[in-house]
Formats: structure tokens, sequence, C-alpha cells
């Protein structure tokens, strides 16, 4: 299949793991699953925020239109039928007999309609379906079609949008929500339901299943195939400390924790009754995000003074990785070790340049401003790499100022854009995967439309056609040139530094079967004896 299709590649292929439960029957179920992810729970809209706490919230009560398998290919999930005309460009969809709501409605095509229409007015994915849309229009209960104005190879893989801004389902009086205002009713119709009289932020959000779920008929295969859920219940439970998180599985407290503080690791994997595994084959970056709207990175050569003043080693070495889950140096914005690496325009981020880094700071007229570094203290990973840039930056002479607080919190934060004196900010560190940074189409932090963007607001049309021209061209070969001028102008602009590449292992007991290499953390297939 062409790279236009294999939107994935075979990095995001590996990442979504080949899963071998059969999708049968709706399993009957009877135990408690108590997990520890990477953040507490905060908020419950899977549109307005982009969080991963959102996302992993967003798997367990919603379903998917399409969902990416393990080969990175967008399998039908909620549809039934998908049929294209001859020119390509009117696409109609039938959803499958029989799917309802956690309220006993069933889901209708307006549903659907309504759900792409209110992702689309957040997410970069949907933005760009939606740029190449002529019209989107329901046919019936079960049936709607999207017609393009123009082509847009990628129709069935925006829809499996699973990360960012991830593509649910939710009722249509639900999605008629605005996109600026956070919905706070959680109803979906997947494998899971939320118990929102249980739900204590910062102590715990439960789960119950869902009897009336109705999984496909083939096995689970990474994101796709049939969501089995064999679980009676799922307690997220709210532990930042690593230590007691760890403790607690060890202690049987606990059955799952997605990123144990990487120090911890070894301890772990002596304890016979609990397992380790790469959750995400492929691995992780540390994304250092930059303010483009206030001094002194609202300047090109302060941002570019920061290329010379990272040492992804050192950020690495802070985190506390084993070399084995490391990659050295990469200056790759769509990941090392994929087919869309790439490293045209790359400049630094292997050995800090303190007088580079000065010059280019004198060249944007740097005058002492304060820096201010937000640091979700709360996050192992987050925390080092945020401490450990801190210090090289400091060094420069910047001018640094580093608010501890939970990451919770800075997601709030860093949607302010008022100067750093009253509360706004100038960087963050926040930590993506595969599918979050992949190609220019997916990777949410690349893109720069000035207003309406990501917070950053970085800005630079440049870009934007190069990002466009990427996915609107078929010819692989093509698309490949097109990507590395995408990366070399994503070099002069900045919007994100890629600090480094690893890999993480999470950790279950022992007793706890059928989890697999997904990448984001799902539980439908997942036993405990």
């Amino acid at each position: 299949m062409a790279l236009g299709r294999r939107w994935l590649g075979l990095a995001a292929a590996a990442a979504l793991g080949l899963g071998a439960t059969a999708a049968t029957a709706q399993a009957p179920a009877s135990s408690t699953l108590r997990i520890v992810l990477i953040n507490d729970l905060a908020s419950l809209d899977p549109v307005q925020s982009t969080a991963a706490f959102v996302r992993n919230h967003g798997f367990l009560v919603y379903d998917q239109l399409f969902a990416f398998d393990s080969q990175g290919v967008a399998r039908p999930q909620m549809v039934d039928r998908h049929t294209v005309s001859a020119d390509g460009l009117e696409h109609r969809f039938t959803l499958r007999e029989g799917l309802a709501f956690h309220d006993g409605q069933p889901v209708r095509a307006a549903d659907a309609v309504a759900s792409i229409r209110r992702w689309a007015q957040r997410d970069i994915v949907g933005r760009a379906l939606a740029a190449a849309t002529a019209s989107m229009e329901v046919v019936d209960e079960r049936s709607f079609t999207i017609r393009l104005a123009r082509p847009f190879a990628l129709v069935t893989e925006a829809l499996a949008r699973p990360t960012a801004s991830a593509l649910f389902v939710m009722p249509e009086r639900i999605a008629q929500t605005p996109a600026a205002t956070a919905i706070t009713d959680a109803t979906g119709s997947g494998p899971f339901v939320f118990q929102a009289s249980q739900w204590r932020a910062g102590e715990r959000a439960v789960y119950a299943r869902n009897p009336n779920y109705r999984p496909r008929q083939e096995p689970a295969d990474g994101l796709a195939g049939g969501k089995v859920a064999m679980l009676e219940r799922i307690e997220w439970v709210a532990m930042p400390d690593p230590a007691t998180a760890a403790a607690a599985l060890q202690a049987g407290e606990i059955d799952f924790i997605e990123q144990p503080s990487p120090d911890l690791i070894p301890t772990l994997e002596r304890n016979r009754n609990i397992r380790t595994f790469a959750l995400n084959p492929v691995g992780f970056m540390v994304w250092l995000r930059i303010n483009h709207t206030q001094p002194p990175f609202n300047h090109p050569a302060a941002r570019q003074a920061l290329l010379h003043l990272v040492n992804q080693q050192e950020v690495l070495q802070g985190i506390g990785n084993r070399a084995s889950e490391q990659v050295p140096y990469c200056p790759a914005f769509f990941f090392c070790g994929t087919p869309l690496e790439s490293s045209a325009g790359a400049q630094g981020l292997r050995n800090a340049d303190l007088d580079r880094a000065r010059t280019l700071l004198r060249e944007a007229g740097y005058a002492n401003q304060r820096v201010v570094f937000l640091n979700a203290a709360d996050s192992p990973i987050n925390n080092a790499a945020t401490l450990v840039m801190a210090e090289s930056f400091r060094r420069a002479g910047l001018n640094m100022d580093v608010p501890s607080m939970d990451w919770a919190t800075v997601t709030q934060r860093r949607n302010r854009r008022e100067g750093v004196d009253q509360g706004g900010w100038s960087l963050f560190v926040t930590v993506a995967n595969v599918l979050d940074g992949q190609n220019p189409l997916t990777n949410l932090y690349l893109a720069s439309p000035c207003e309406g963007g990501l917070t950053g607001w970085p800005c630079d049309q440049q870009l934007e056609d190069l990002r466009r021209s990427w996915w609107e061209e078929n010819d692989p070969a093509k698309r490949q040139e097109v990507l590395h001028r995408v990366h070399a102008r994503a070099y002069e602009v900045l919007p994100y530094i890629n600090a480094g590449q690893f890999r993480t292992l999470a950790a279950h007991r022992a007793n706890v079967e059928g989890l697999r290499p997904t990448t984001i953390p799902v539980f439908w297939g997942v036993t405990k004896r």
C-alpha cells in the first residue's frame, strides 16, 4: 500500500501491537483493575483538550468511526460499510446496526456528523479534512456522506484520529456544545461507562463495564477490532508520587502503572509478581514548547539559541532512562527509526554551545526578560527534563523562573496569552508519542496557523503551505521530497524543539493478562486472575 494511504508508517504500526482476543461475545467479567496512568483525570472533553489524560478517558467511554490496526491501517470500527465514488470525492459511510449510547439511545448518523463537526473545529487533522470538504450530510438514520471539494487522500485515516483531540463519537445533543465550551457529560457508546458520581479529581475516576456494548466480531488488533470488556470495574487512581505508586504495585494495591519512574524499573523487575513491557515500542519524545507571542521567543533568533542549549543526551540522562531505552541523538521532528525520519535543516541538540547561543540572544535583543518555564513537578519525566534544560538556559544568561505545579495546572495555564507578569508563560515540556508526532498532518505542535492554533501560537504561512502540500501529494517519492522541505522549514521556525527520544516500560501485576503494545493504554481484552 502506498505511503499516502499507510500514513502511520511501519513505526506506528509496531506501536499499535497485534492482539489475539476473539470478539465473539461480550465476555463475563468479575474483577476490578486499579490503574495509575501518567496523569490524573482532570477534565472530560476530548475535543477541547489535547492532554493525554482526556484521550485515555475517551478510549474507555467512547468508540471511533475507524481505528488503526497494528499495521497502521484505518479499519472500520463503528462503521459497517464505506464506499467511495469513482472520482474519489464522495465518501458514504453506514454505521453498524445495534450501536447504542450509555443512556440507551441508538447511535445515529446525526451523532457521527455532529461529532465530526465539533472535532474539526479544534483538531489540526479535523481542520485539514474540513478545509477539503464541500459538504457533510446525513442520509438516513445510519448513513452519512462526506463530499470533498478537492483531493484528500487520508479521509478514513483522519476519522481514525487516535490522539491529541482524538475523534470520538458522542450523542448529537452533547456534540452540539460549542467547541470552546467544555462538556461535562461523558455519555459515550464505548466498552466502559464513566461513573460520574464516583469521580473525585485528584483521587480517582471509576468506570464500569458496559453490558450493552456490541464489539466487532474480529479479534482486537492495535486500536481496532473487537473491544471485549472483560473487567467489571476500572479504578483510575491518582498517585502522583512515583515511589508511592511503585510501592503500591509491589504490594498488590494497584495492578498497572503506565509509566513508572525509570529509576524504579530495576526494582520492579526484580519482583517475581510484576511484569514490565513496552506499551509504546517506538518511544516518546520530550517536546520543548515555545511561546511565540511573548519576548524573548517571539524573535526567531532567541528560539534558535535554544537549539544550542539543549543537549538531548543530558536530558535523557536526567530523566534516568537506561541507555538501552534511549536514542542518543535524534534531530527528527517525526521520530527516529520511522519511515519519515529526516535531519533536513537540523542544528544543535548534541552539545551546548554557549557562545553561539549568547550571540543569537544578542541578535534577538534579549534584555534579561524573565523566562517562565512551567514545570509539571508531578510528572517525573517532565520535571527532570525541565530542570536539566532550565539549568543550561541559565548558563547562557537567560533569566529563568521555573514555577512548580501539577500537570493539570500546566494544561490550564499554557492557554493564557498574557505576558509573564500577568500569569503568562514562555516554555513548557510535554511528552509525545509516535501517534502525536509521526507526520506533517498529525503532528499537532508542528502546525503553525497563527490564529486558531494551539498553545504557543507559532505563525508561519510557508510552513503551513508545505504541510498542506505533503498531505495533498499522492506520489510517495514526491511526498518524501516535500517532507524534507517541511522539516528544514520547521528548524527555521521552531514551533517546538525535540529534546530527546526515549522509551519507557509499563508495569503490571503478573496476574493481569491481555495488555498489549498499543501506545495508548486501553483495557479491553484484559483479564485479572
